[in-house]
């Protein structure tokens, strides 16, 4: 019998496609076999052991973790998996002509995604037990990954980019069900689930206008970013994503007082918390249904290995109906593209871009560089000048109180600081977008409304407004002022004084008569 070269490729090929993280173990096996075959002119079969190669691999111990750092750098494509090389080597030697170029890209992105599966296994009873939940809820699955599909070109994408496992892509199934506008009970955000002051440090911006906790692009760019640093400080995927969860921080000491204790250092000998502990195990489930639909009985929706959408730049400020209108998308889909704008307008300034379905692209150059009404936008922004309440605001900008409260989300009871910043009606005499400024910095800052209480109190011997002032803890402007006195006036023995003190302020003065609650806005 003479050696098939043709009939092993098929052999490893197929192999490679039933499991892919498989694949990185054989294909070197497969390299060397077929040298020496080939070197030798093998005229006898291989031997009888290896015939159940393809048997004991599909049976083995699937935690075994891959050792794919033994193949040479060259080895690895930019998703890290192995791909034509070691194809070409077995061509080469087995003298075939056969072009690596036939082996066709994948067609489905879940295909594609697989054969970037390159994290080591976690096999134990919380995997087991997460497989069952998930398994055990199609129709949550089913809304998570129809979910997903507008995003997890782009992620996997970035993540072949970066040489990063592409595993990756499915922690946002994790992290929020691949929902970029949820919000943790904890103020994390998006669908990667940034905390504000960690999405600061990778620069999302959070004002009045948008948060790019939630931005598509911006957040998968913070989120790689960071599992690339944790990655690096640890040495371990599986502690990067531990450290993800419950801070770098607490992955560190956590570690090191296993090292103090003598014991184990890996992510399953660390001592965390009941979330932590649970994070990975999720992660893995989720891997091993998307690797294995059938086994669990899951229906993944295709998705297509192509973008989604595209970005497309924004040059004037313009509301969000319009730009939905110019490019022929439904309201709903266009902010599931662009969950990160908080108000009914996009400003130019402060971002210049939105993403649209790939098709309606075109669509909206089109329409936007035909629409002749010349503004775009209906809302603009004005800077308050001191601090006043929502009905003064309102009055100035022509607004109802009701409409100027419900845009700007101002609750009763509130007062609006100097230098905040509220979105208003834009007239047609404005010509001017919003500045950059204000377009990335606009914040809104609120106070409480004063509530105070007025009383009367008996003065005593030799009272005076500074020492009334100082006993109540109010300014002594504000007591000559109630009581129509200069600061430097005296009160005489038994005199009425007319003081306002804030509510939950308790009088040190057991001589307070009838009191009634009114509401004072600050002097200014």
């Amino acid at each position: 019998m003479t050696f098939n070269p043709s009939g092993a490729l098929s052999f490893f090929w197929r192999l490679a496609n039933q499991d892919p993280k498989r694949w990185h173990s054989v294909v070197s096996v497969a390299v060397v076999t077929t040298a020496i075959a080939a070197l030798s002119g093998c005229a006898t079969p291989l031997n009888p052991q290896s015939r159940d190669a393809s048997t004991a691999l599909s049976n083995s111990d699937r935690s075994t973790p891959l050792q794919t750092e033994a193949l040479p750098a060259h080895s690895k494509s930019a998703a890290g998996v192995v791909p034509s090389t070691p194809l070409e080597s077995i061509y080469a030697l087995s003298g075939t002509t056969q072009s690596v170029a036939s082996l066709e890209a994948p067609v489905e992105l879940w295909d594609r995604m697989r054969r970037g599966f390159r994290m080591p296994d976690l096999q134990n009873a919380l995997v087991t037990d997460r497989e069952q939940w998930y398994s055990s809820r199609p129709d949550y699955i089913q809304r998570m990954t129809v979910r997903s599909s507008k995003y997890l070109f782009h992620i996997v994408e970035e993540l072949e980019r970066r040489n990063m496992p592409t595993e990756l892509a499915l922690l946002p199934f994790i992290e929020s069900a691949f929902n970029p506008q949820a919000v943790s009970s904890a103020k994390a955000a998006g669908m990667w689930q940034f905390m504000p002051k960690t999405g600061t440090y990778f620069d999302l911006k959070q004002n009045m206008f948008k948060d790019d906790r939630r931005d598509v692009l911006a957040s998968t760019r913070a989120a790689l970013d960071y599992l690339q640093k944790l990655h690096t400080m640890f040495g371990d995927w599986h502690l990067a994503l531990a450290a993800y969860n419950w801070g770098e921080g607490n992955v560190a000491r956590a570690i090191a007082r296993n090292k103090l204790a003598g014991l184990g250092t890996g992510y399953e000998d660390l001592n965390l918390p009941g979330e932590t502990r649970l994070y990975v195990p999720k992660l893995q489930a989720v891997e091993n249904i998307v690797a294995h639909p059938g086994a669990f009985k899951a229906e993944l929706p295709l998705i297509e290995n192509h973008p989604y959408f595209q970005e497309v730049a924004i040059t004037r400020d313009i509301d969000v109906v319009l730009a939905a209108k110019l490019a022929d998308v439904n309201i709903e889909d266009f902010k599931a593209l662009n969950p990160s704008i908080h108000q009914p307008v996009i400003l130019a300034a402060g971002m210049s871009q939105i993403l649209l379905p790939w098709d309606s692209a075109k669509v909206f150059q089109r329409n936007f560089d035909a629409y002749t009404r010349g503004q775009y936008a209906s809302w603009t922004t004005w800077t308050v000048p001191n601090t006043m309440a929502a009905s003064e605001a309102a009055r100035r900008t022509g607004m109802s109180e009701s409409d100027l409260r419900s845009i700007n989300s101002i609750p009763q009871r509130m007062l609006i600081k100097t230098g905040s910043t509220l979105l208003v009606p834009r007239s047609a005499k404005v010509v001017n977008d919003v500045t950059s400024h204000v377009a990335e910095n606009g914040q809104l800052s609120l106070a409480p409304e004063i509530v105070t209480r007025r009383i009367s109190v008996k003065a005593r011997k030799g009272e005076t407004v500074a020492s009334l002032a100082r006993r109540y803890r109010v300014s002594t402007l504000e007591v000559a002022d109630w009581n129509q006195v200069t600061a430097h006036s005296s009160f005489k023995l038994g005199q009425s004084v007319v003081l306002f003190l804030p509510v939950k302020a308790k009088s040190t003065s057991k001589s307070s008569v009838k009191a009634k609650t009114i509401k004072r806005a600050p002097r200014q």
